[in-house]
């Protein structure tokens, strides 16, 4: 099926079925290698980095070990669990870089429990242009990775609102994508390129790549609009969208006003148990440990 057929055909999903809860995921008795999970979409606003920091948060509340990567050059990511990026002389640009760098050299644990951050800051910018000559391009942080792997029992990755290079060398990295989609019509239109790139590297570099799930964000169950986008996304998509649904609330940006998830800046919130709910959804679809 086309990227254009996905959007226009619709799949079977059970519309009747009742919301389910995930149940609570066991320990795990070890840890790694990770499983690799990029967060994409080209459209920026979307809730890419929102959600990395706080599904990131909720897994590692279920004793996950996670990496989270911070792979946009705005550094959203790295401001999002309290630390400057401009504080940093060496940081995910200098791994793409330079081959013989050891990720340990880069990491940086947070105040946050099983979280570190690989930092990112306007130095990735540049990265696009320079491994435009280099040989295996698209893989340069797939090997900057595998270096780590085994310590993590998940590795996600924010991407930058492109599908330019970088946002490639994430897909070729990943074992999984995660869209997140705001239920808007215009963000809509937008996943149709998406899954196209999403194709290509499946074609291209890498087969086992595997789209875990598209994410409805910012959705306002008071307005008709996101209603109709939120059909419209389970009739071409069907069971590849996630029964989770992140709801607009004031509170996100509140946290990350605060550099914390909004799992611990407010445990009790909806949007905290939704971070929750849908790590719980990721754990039983098999998109992490």
């Amino acid at each position: 099926m086309n990227t254009q057929e996905a959007l226009d055909i619709p799949q079977q999903r059970t519309a009747a079925a009742e919301p389910q809860d995930f149940p609570e995921p066991a320990p795990l008795a070890s840890h790694g290698p990770a499983r690799i999970i990029a967060m994409v979409n080209q459209k920026g606003g979307v809730g890419k980095t929102t959600s990395s920091i706080n599904l990131g948060a909720a897994l590692a509340a279920y004793g996950r070990k996670m990496l989270l990567v911070d792979f946009d050059p705005q550094g959203a990511l790295s401001v999002g669990l309290g630390l400057n990026p401009y504080d940093f002389d060496i940081s995910v640009y200098n791994l793409l870089m330079n081959p013989r760098m050891d990720p340990h050299d880069v990491l940086v644990s947070t105040e946050f429990e099983n979280i570190d951050i690989l930092p990112a800051n306007i130095d990735l910018s540049a990265a696009e242009v320079q491994l435009v000559g280099e040989v295996a391009r698209e893989q340069v942080l797939a090997r900057a990775l595998s270096k780590v792997a085994d310590e993590y029992d998940v590795i996600l990755i924010d991407c930058q609102p492109s599908l330019g290079l970088l946002t490639v060398n994430a897909l070729t990295a990943a074992h999984g994508v995660i869209i997140p989609l705001e239920t808007e019509f215009f963000a809509l239109r937008g996943v149709a390129l998406l899954v196209e790139t999403i194709e290509k590297v499946q074609d291209r570099l890498n087969p086992s790549l595997e789209v875990d799930g598209i994410l409805a964000t910012m959705f306002d169950s008071r307005t008709l609009h996101s209603k109709e986008v939120m059909s419209r996304v389970t009739e071409a998509f069907g069971d590849k969208v996630f029964e989770t649904v992140i709801n607009r609330t004031v509170k996100f940006p509140d946290a990350s006003v605060a550099a914390e998830p909004i799992t611990s800046f407010a445990p009790k919130h909806t949007g905290s148990e939704a971070y929750r709910r849908l790590a719980r959804e990721l754990i039983a679809r098999g998109g992490a440990p």
